[in-house]
Formats: structure tokens, sequence, C-alpha cells
């Protein structure tokens, strides 16, 4: 055993570069895979990041009176108390709208526990007691900045105008509208100055745990401890809840970059770990005619290249927690630490197997060169031939192919980063379309008003009034009873059956008479029927038979509603509409729109592209690890293709070709099999992008028909750069071999 580690530590200290490049890309690779899981954590469910950063309450107790402290504080689990803060119910008048809003209670100066996330202005002064700091996402949706005038009026119908001293985000309560009333935090003089009657108060207390597993024990212990005084408890797990997105498009992508990424690592390292084993062959067969067995060669080889990437993935994942601490202010969690370095540890050990096996196969000949084997020329290396390419670019062809195995791994390690790059593409490509064409997600109206104070008629006749409505689809959304389901469904019934609102079908027809509907995808999974059914549902306790005549692209609900005219309701169900659906003209910008709405409730639709940005982000993050994974192995084949042919490159030099030459032979080598593993990768990206994007969406509910695939221009684009980048990758070593005098005999 002795001898065998002396021996790995020689080979280590003679190849220090080689083994730090190693290291370095498999630590590259763990790193980028960290951080891109956490940022897609981080986009798709920021309750973490904010939770983590604002110190929060694992447990909310909403109680009539301040509750027992000291009796919470001995609660087993409890390590840390906010509060307890009052906390006041109110209604914002702003914009013609009356909006409900929870003013809560806050110190001076910024808790420890539960504090507030601020993002924009300044937090609240004594000497300022009118002022009061708004949850971001409340603030987004209401309209209010810094400065802004917050008139608020208490239950005894006295208003006050309050003014916004600043923003804040928060991870103990939901995103608006979503967790509602919408919160703001003041000082406890201007709280009661709102609201003066204690009656009318309620007392909010938070709990934070050591174990949040630990938060039902708890809960139930609160309960018991208080004895009644508990009106309502929220829970981290609530909230949590409440501000996560539909990730599984996302989770699917990152899934395939992950694979992909840890297949193409497992493929730089085989070809990387081969390359290493051909140049050591002299040394192997020395060692087996010292006595050594295969397996112990063996043994040495995989211990040598394994604990390389061993040292890369301690690396990595370090590099990794650090970053992602630094830029997101969030440690990546130790579920995802554990995944990523257990399928690393899995690449690392697979990946350096086969070759350590062969080399362990090797002849107990000492003076066994390593001469790369000879054949027949290859159809390409013939082709070049009969089209009388320069001598350069004919044995660069016949290069390429001299080790068949190498050339496979080097052309499959470009193949499957630039296949998973092209899918990348795609679902930019279909994001781009969500944002150009939103009539195709279901969202033909950008804008929907409510009658608020107004009729239904008179709000109709106010929103055509404005020249960029072109329409406005009365609409009411109710909760309909599944038969043979203990739950309810979203049914939208919008437009009427002889002017529908224009959904887009992707199957079947729209609806044109009285109990014909279209539905999601989710809709007809969840009851087991097809385009044609008939369903029966019950609407405010009456029974309605619709029969489903299309099926449409549906982002809500998980594509679980049902869509009809607003004429196949009953009466009492569709008479006054809820609100209108505003269609806009082409190139309306719906903001300014909404802004000459005065006096209206006017909400904006949400574009399904808007919620899935970050996949921009992580899309470009995973194309850099991709792409680093492509290079490792193109330098890794340019460094086999010159070491296998060294006598060649002496006897071309013997023969009078310049060092440019020469460049070019090894350039063109290298550069046949970059093209050819892009060019592969790009077809089958080019194929499966579309097919993988409507499997996500039928499966979510969506519902297929949402896929694009790449444009043109950027399957060009990325071609012509994934092959530029591997030709100045390949220079590398060939300007070194160019460059080198090699001696006629060197073996």
């Amino acid at each position: 055993m002795i001898a065998e580690w002396r021996w790995i530590r020689a080979d280590l200290r003679a190849r220090r570069v080689q083994a730090t490049l190693t290291v370095l890309a498999v630590a590259g690779i763990v790193a980028a895979l960290v951080t891109a899981a956490t940022l897609l954590e981080e986009g798709t469910n920021p309750w973490r990041g904010l939770f983590t950063r604002g110190h929060g309450g694992h447990i909310w107790i909403h109680s009539k009176d301040a509750p027992d402290i000291s009796a919470l504080r001995q609660l087993n689990g409890v390590t840390e108390i906010a509060g307890p803060y009052v906390s006041a119910p109110a209604t914002l008048a702003r914009g013609g709208r009356k909006v409900p809003v929870a003013l809560q209670e806050a110190p001076a100066s910024l808790p420890k526990v539960a504090t507030p996330l601020l993002v924009e202005g300044r937090w609240l002064d004594p000497a300022d007691p009118g002022g009061v700091v708004v949850e971001r996402s409340f603030a987004a949706a209401t309209g209010l900045r810094p400065g802004s005038a917050f008139p608020v009026t208490g239950l005894n119908g006295a208003t006050h105008t309050l003014f916004v001293k600043g923003l804040a985000e928060s991870g103990d309560q939901g995103f608006y509208p979503e967790w509602t009333p919408g919160l703001a935090w003041t000082l406890r003089p201007t709280l009661t100055m709102v609201e003066p009657a204690p009656g009318r108060t309620e007392t909010v207390t938070g709990l934070r745990l050591a174990d949040p597993e630990d938060t039902n024990l708890v809960v139930q212990q609160s309960m018991t401890t208080l004895a009644g005084q508990v009106q309502r408890v929220s829970t981290w797990r609530e909230v949590r809840a409440s501000m996560e997105l539909d990730n599984r498009l996302l989770g699917l992508l990152l899934a395939l970059f992950g694979a992909a990424g840890l297949v193409g690592a497992a493929l730089a390292l085989a070809n990387a770990t081969g390359g290493r084993v051909l140049g050591q062959l002299r040394d192997l067969a020395t060692l087996k005619s010292l006595g050594f067995t295969p397996r112990q060669i063996a043994a040495m080889l995989l211990a040598e290249h394994g604990l390389l990437g061993l040292l890369g993935l301690a690396i990595g994942l370090t590099a990794g927690r650090v970053i992602t601490t630094a830029a997101l202010q969030v440690p990546p969690s130790l579920t995802q630490l554990a995944a990523i370095g257990l399928g690393t540890i899995l690449v690392v050990l697979v990946a350096v197997w086969l070759p350590a096996w062969r080399g362990g196969r090797t002849a107990p000949i000492p003076a066994a060169p390593a001469i790369p084997p000879h054949g027949r020329l290859s159809r390409l290396a013939r082709l070049a031939l009969l089209v009388r390419l320069p001598p350069a670019l004919v044995l660069g062809t016949r290069d390429a192919f001299t080790r068949r195995v190498p050339a496979i791994l080097t052309s499959a390690g470009l193949a499957l980063p630039m296949m998973m790059i092209t899918i990348g593409l795609g679902c930019w490509a279909t994001l781009d379309d969500f944002t150009k064409n939103p009539a195709k997600v279901g969202q033909a109206a950008a804008l929907s008003v409510r009658p608020g104070n107004l009729t239904a008629d008179e709000t109709r006749l106010r929103a055509l009034a404005d020249p960029a409505v072109t329409a406005a689809y009365p609409g009411v959304d109710l909760d309909a009873l599944v038969p043979w389901q203990t739950r309810t469904v979203r049914t939208r019934a919008l437009g009427t059956s002889t002017a529908p609102y224009p959904f887009h079908v992707a199957e079947g027809r729209m609806f044109r008479e009285r109990g014909e509907a279209v539905a999601g995808q989710g809709l007809l999974d969840l009851l087991s029927v097809r385009v044609g059914d008939r369903v029966r549902l019950t609407i405010g306790g009456t029974p309605l038979i619709v029969h489903i005549v299309g099926r449409v692209i549906e982002p809500e609900q998980d594509g679980e509603v049902l869509s009809f005219g607003i004429d196949t309701l009953a009466a009492k169900d569709a008479v006054p509409p809820h609100y209108f659906a505003l269609v806009l003209t082409d190139g309306a910008d719906p903001q300014e729109v909404r802004a000459r709405l005065q006096g209206l409730e006017v909400t904006q639709a949400v574009n399904p592209a808007d919620r899935l940005a970050v996949i921009r982000v992580i899309i470009v993050a995973l194309v850099v690890v991709l792409a680093l994974i492509g290079l490792t192995n193109l330098l890794t084949a340019g460094a086999l293709g010159r070491r296998d042919h060294l006598r060649d490159l002496a006897v071309l030099q013997a023969m009078g070709l310049t060092p440019r030459q020469v460049m070019a032979t090894l350039v063109t080598g290298t550069g046949i099999l970059a093209t050819l593993g892009v060019l592969a990768g790009t077809a089958a990206g080019t194929l499966l992008s579309s097919t993988l994007i409507d499997w996500e969406g039928h499966g979510s509910g969506v519902g297929a028909g949402i896929g694009r695939a790449p444009t043109p221009a950027a399957l060009a684009a990325a071609v012509l750069l994934a092959v530029g980048a591997a030709l100045l990758v390949a220079l590398i070593p060939a300007r070194r071999a160019a460059r080198a005098r090699v001696p006629v005999t060197a073996g």
C-alpha cells in the first residue's frame, strides 16, 4: 500500500498542471450547479431567502389579548419570540379603490426576530409618527411609493392621512393579493390613533423554533397553554406555500441540465483519465514487470483520479456555498448539497473506473511505446483527398479518427452540452412567445376592471370610452362542486355564447351555444374526460351540465378551469358581472390605459413569462456550466492528439511543413470532432425542445401546444459561437506543438 501511495504522489507531482486543470474543471461544474440550484429555489420560492435574512418566526399566534410570554418561552423548542405586537384592521382609500389593510405595531428600531427587510425608503421614526412602512407586494399592487399619501379609515369611520416612509419585504406573510389583507407597519401611537378601541384590535406573537419540524407539536402546546385565547394560528409552511410558484417547468429544466452536466462531466473526466492512462503506459508496464497485479494498478489509477475528482467536489461545494451566501445571502440547502455531492461522486467513480481497468490490463513490457493505431483512412479523410483539400487539412481529417473511442467521447462530450443549450434556447423562445402573444396563453385581455361603487353598465361604458379599449367582456368567476370529488374547481363565465372571449383553442373549437364550454388540460385530467364529453357540475346549489367542445391553454389554477359564456349560468349567478375583461388595441400600453381609467378598480394580468423570468437567468448560468464542460473536453482532446501524433509532427517538420501548416493539421483534427458534436447536439436539441416543453405543459395542466423551437437565427448564432470557441480552444495545444522542435526519434 505504501508503494502505491508513493507512486500516486510522484505521478501527481510530475503532472501538476494536468491535475490542477482536472480539479478546477470538477470544482467549476459543482460550484455552478450549486449556484444554479440555489438560484432556482430563490427565484421560484423566495420564502426561504426572505425568512433566512429576516430571521422570521415559524409560528404566528393571533389572540385577542397579549399572551403569557413567559409561558410561551417555556415551550419545548421555542428559542425566540417576536412581539407581542398589536394589529388593527383598516381600509386604505386610494384612486377610488377601497382596500383592506392590516396595520401592525412595530418598534422604532428594527427587531432582531421577524425583521422587515427594508428595500426602499426609511424605517419608522418616532419624530414622524404619521409614517408607515408598506409590504412591497402590497405597495406594488396599490401603486404606493415612499412619500405617497396613505389615507386609512378605521372601524369607527374616522379617516387619517398617513405617509409611506418605506417599502419592506417579509418572510412572515405571503405576497399580496394571494395573502390578504395588505400589511403595513407603524408605530404604536399611530396605530392607536387609527383604532383607539382596544376591543377592535388583536395581538400577534411570533415564535421561532430550534427545529421547524416541531411546528405542529408547538402549535398544539401553544393552544393548550393559552387555553382559549388563540383566535387563529399561521405557520411558516402556509407562507412558503403561498409564495411558491409552479416551478415544475423550472425543476424539469434544472434536472435536465444537471443530468446533462454530470454526464458531460463524466465524459470529460473519462476522456481526461483515458488520456492520462495512455501517457502512463510505459510506467504502468514497468510496474507490471515489477510484480504489480492488474487489480493493484487499477486501484492506484482509480484512487489517483478519484481523489482529484473528490478534491474538485470539495472545492466546488465550498465555492458554491460562498458564492450563494455572498451574492444571494442564502446558503444552499443541505438537500441540494447532498444531491449534487452524491451525484458528482458517482460520476467521478464511474468516469475513472473504465480507464483504470484498461490501465490494469497493460502488458508487462517496459519499452512498450504508446503509438496510436493505424489502419484504413476514414471515409471523411478519403473525401478530403477526393476534393483535393490542402495537405494539412487532409492530414488533420485523417488524425481526427485515429483513436475511435476518444473521438467518440470528444464528439459526445460536445453534443450533449450543445443539445441542452439548444433546449434552453427553446425555453427562451417559448417565453418570448408568451410575451409577444399573450392571447396564446389565455391572456387576450391585458386588464380587468371591477364595478366597485359603479353599476356594471356604467363600468363597461367608462372602460369602452378609452380609445385603446376594443372590447369589454363581462365575467364571473365561481367555484363549482365536481361530481365524485371532495373538492371544487374554478369556473369562468367570460363573454357570451354569441360573443365569446377570444380564448386560444389548442384542440377542438370555441363554444358557440349555451351549455358549451372549453376546459384546461388540468380539468380534463382531473375529471378523466376528453373534448366532446359532457360534465355535470353544481354552481351555487344549481346543477349545470356542459358540453366540453375544446381545450384551451390555461396557465391558471394548474389548468383546472372550465370556461363558458356568461349566458350559460343561471341568472342569479350571472347578474351582475363581477368584472369586465378589457382587450386593448395592438401596441397599447396597459400601464397607460390603467392610469387613464382613474376611479375604477383595474387589475393588470400577470403574464406567465413574467412569473418564469428567472428561467432566463437559469439558462444563462447553466449554459456557462455546459460550455465549461465542452471546453474541458476539447482541451483534453487537443492534448491527447498532440501526444498521439508526436512522431507525425516530427516527420511533418522534417518534410518542410511550416509551423502554421502543422498547427492547421492539429486544429483540423479537433475541429472536425467539435463540429460533428455541435451539429449533432443542435439537431437533437431542436427535435426535443418543443416536445419536452409540451410534455411538461401537459403534465402541469397548462396543456400541450406551448412549446416553441429556437429561431433559425438563434440556432445559427449558437452553432457559429460553439464551433468558433472550439477552434480557438484547439489552437492552444496546436500552437505549442507547432512551435516545439520534436526530434524524429521521439517515441
